[in-house]
């Protein structure tokens, strides 16, 4: 990125304010506001001085990243500030999820978390931060949202929520780029720490994002994202293809999957592929609506906005990310390596869902810790049909500086019952993600699945 774009990016931030009215109706508060930021989050930092304010997170890359190459840290030379383990757990009880707390009293041996000064690092292209804007004024849910959300684009539509349910379609519609290639690597761990890494090519459209008028957009009204993949390593799996096409408002028209069977040398498809559904190839530790640790309609739980906190949660995972890292070592017995994480203290907004009467599902309560900065969500926990904490999600992010797009880099899923994880997401040493503003729709349809398998 040059210094001209670094220039035309803080420009859009200062210029966002003067763009449009405040809007202050159906109890909502005025946005934009001079101490939000472009997406909604608090500008200023907390009164300690543990969180920083925001001041427009990474506006261009490292000097010493190359494009086309894995992105470089651009905070490495920062030094741990402490550790929490299962001995001073209760020291820092109130910044922990109890999903974490969890994961500290099963694994008091190994398992800790690394705390590091707080980077606000998320940033955006000043178009989504536009999109935005015009959302918080025209964006309305449909069905008190159990089906969608109506008159948005971009990004999040609510960028001051007042609903549990309106958090939740800030992570489901934040941006994640326009066209986004990349290898796919996912590994189930067992209890004694062994694991096959699964490798797919993976290509993610976004037309929700795209400008108003494009042939994307065109094609796919009322669509988030269009999926397809083909899995290359082990050869027992070899050859497998899916596409995947999820819309806005799943009451409309339902999310839409097909695969190709290399078995039967044809593309099928699946009748059923949503909410608690086992997602296939993850030995059965996380449900189809865990992916990106929630996705599709929230319809079968009631939301609730319980308010917002200061937690630790991962955030600036570039170790986790690099070229300099094996599988092996990211992937040990029971959790990810803790010498590779990073922990930071970052707002969050709290959303819980409880499953709504007379509704179908694995999960009788979730938990979402939701980043303001990016409304993507960071942690979440989820409980058995008894209550009890069942699974526990942590989603490691990374600012993708040349776009610039905060989104994972690493998920990983802690299954408490049957005392094991699987983790999705294994780009380290592999090849970066290729983002790209150019796609054909054509691409995504289940004639061209057929020949992109082969």
């Amino acid at each position: 990125m040059s210094a001209t774009r670094s220039e035309i990016l803080a420009a859009g931030l200062a210029a966002l304010w003067l763009v449009h009215p405040a809007l202050a109706e159906e109890g909502r508060l005025s946005f934009p506001d001079p101490a939000l930021t472009p997406v909604g989050a608090e500008r200023a930092g907390n009164a300690e001085g543990t969180i920083p304010p925001w001041t427009g997170g990474i506006l261009e890359p490292p000097a010493d990243y190359q494009p086309g190459r894995m992105h470089t840290d651009p905070f490495r030379e920062d030094e741990r500030l402490y550790s929490v383990d299962a001995a001073n757990l209760e020291q820092h009880e109130s910044k922990l999820s109890d999903g974490l707390k969890a994961l500290l009293r099963a694994h008091p041996e190994s398992f800790r978390l690394d705390v590091y000064p707080t980077r606000r690092s998320a940033s955006y292209p000043p178009r989504i931060y536009e999109a935005i804007a015009r959302n918080a004024t025209e964006a309305r849910l449909s069905m008190a949202g159990k089906g969608g959300v109506t008159n948005a684009s971009g990004s999040s539509p609510f960028p001051v929520p007042s609903r549990g349910v309106e958090v939740l379609w800030n992570h489901l519609l934040r941006f994640r780029g326009l066209r986004v290639s990349r290898t796919g690597a996912q590994a189930a761990v067992t209890r004694g720490g062994r694991y096959s890494v699964v490798l797919s090519k993976e290509e993610f459209l976004f037309p929700y994002s795209f400008a108003a008028g494009t042939p994307i957009r065109e094609r796919f009204q009322n669509i988030v994202f269009a999926l397809r993949s083909r899995t290359f390593a082990p050869s027992l799996v070899s050859g497998e293809g899916t596409l995947a096409v999820e819309p806005i408002d799943q009451t409309e028209a339902p999310r839409k999957v097909w695969s190709y069977s290399r078995a039967l040398r044809r593309v099928v498809r699946q009748p059923y592929f949503a909410y608690d559904f086992t997602s296939p190839g993850t030995d059965g530790l996380r449900t189809v609506d865990d992916a990106e640790l929630f996705n599709g309609p929230p319809d079968r739980f009631d939301w609730t906005l319980l308010g917002k906190r200061e937690m630790l949660i991962p955030y600036n995972a570039y170790r986790l990310h690099g070229d300099d890292v094996s599988d092996s070592d990211i992937l040990q017995r029971h959790h990810v390596a803790p010498e590779l994480s990073r922990y930071e203290l970052h707002r969050v907004w709290v959303i819980e869902g409880r499953l709504r009467e007379g509704q179908r599902h694995i999960y009788s309560r979730r938990v979402f810790y939701v980043d303001e900065d990016s409304w993507q969500i960071a942690l979440a926990d989820t409980y058995d049909l008894q209550g009890r904490l069942w699974r526990v999600a942590e989603s490691h992010a990374v600012n993708y500086y040349e776009v610039p797009v905060h989104w994972t880099t690493l998920l990983a899923w802690y299954d408490l019952r049957a005392r094991r994880y699987i983790v999705s997401g294994l780009d380290n040493g592999r090849a970066p993600y290729a983002f790209s503003d150019r796609a054909d729709p054509r691409e995504f349809s289940p004639i061209a699945l057929n020949y992109y398998v082969r």
